[in-house]
């Protein structure tokens, strides 16, 4: 009796087998080929990127969204292929998916967040940006996460999340700045002599556009100065040398021609009783 039903049983996995073999082997091929077919057309995806010269960020986040794409699809076609009830399984990977979503909340909002930053582009590669909090140049964006060059040679990563719903600036959209400098004379000091020194030191700067014109006046009578509002256009990529060279220069011109640049002081008058 026992070998009866050894023998029914293994009739019954021979039968089995020779069922769900052919359709296990077609799954498998096809599997096999939909993978080849797939990175060929990613390949196929990014050479056409290449030569209409899209956006270099662009083309990994295109790349890569499609390709997990296909493969879902493929997926789902060869587990429909070995005989899986799609229905079930379409709801089983619906409620595995919304669990997953619901867990990764934070990540799936940096995800649509690098998505928003790579359709709109408020910056790209190689922009000099600060925002939270950060200052440095887009070295890389990612699907979930941006990561900048600071000036002093850092990698900082920003979550995407955070960033595309932030307040940024981006130093990089407009060719020229305006260099914004105050420098303070003494009260007792030749208002019309320094601003000549200060005319002067712009005028003769090969970085200092001429057009738009820089401007110099008299910007406020402070307690223990006057100060000057000196404003000056600049390449972008110049805005720095100008900067540091207007600070120490000024001070250097301003000594060569006795104009006191002052200090805050206070007098001190004591009572005898």
């Amino acid at each position: 009796m026992d070998l009866n039903k050894m023998f029914e049983k293994s009739d019954q996995l021979w039968t089995m087998a020779l069922e769900y073999a052919p359709k296990l082997l077609l799954a498998i091929i096809t599997l096999i080929i939909g993978l080849w077919i797939i990175k060929a057309i990613s390949k196929g995806i990014g050479k056409i990127m290449d030569k209409n010269e899209l956006d270099p960020t662009l083309k990994p986040f295109i790349v890569s969204i499609l390709s997990i794409m296909l493969k879902i699809m493929l997926f789902i076609a060869v587990v429909g292929m070995i005989g899986v009830q799609m229905t079930s399984f379409i709801a089983i990977l619906g409620a595995a998916g919304l669990a997953i979503g619901m867990a990764l909340s934070g990540t799936l909002q940096n995800f649509a967040g690098g998505v928003i930053i790579l359709i709109f582009k408020p910056f790209k590669v190689g922009d000099l940006l600060e925002a939270q909090g950060y200052l440095g140049v887009v070295k890389e964006i990612q699907l979930f996460n941006t990561i900048l060059l600071s000036l002093d040679n850092k990698t900082i990563i920003i979550p995407n999340g955070g960033l595309s719903t932030g307040s940024m600036i981006n130093y990089s959209t407009q060719p020229t700045r305006r260099v914004d400098m105050t420098f303070g004379i003494g009260y007792s000091d030749d208002i019309d002599k320094a601003k000549g020194v200060l005319e002067g030191l712009l005028a003769n700067h090969p970085k200092v556009l001429k057009d738009p014109a820089h401007f110099i006046a008299v910007s406020e009578l402070a307690d223990s100065s006057v100060n000057f509002a000196v404003r000056a256009w600049v390449n972008a990529a110049d805005y720095w040398e100008v900067f540091f060279y207007m600070q120490e220069t000024v001070k250097k011109e301003f000594d060569k021609n006795d104009i006191g640049i002052p200090f805050p002081q206070r007098d001190i008058h004591v009572y005898n009783h």
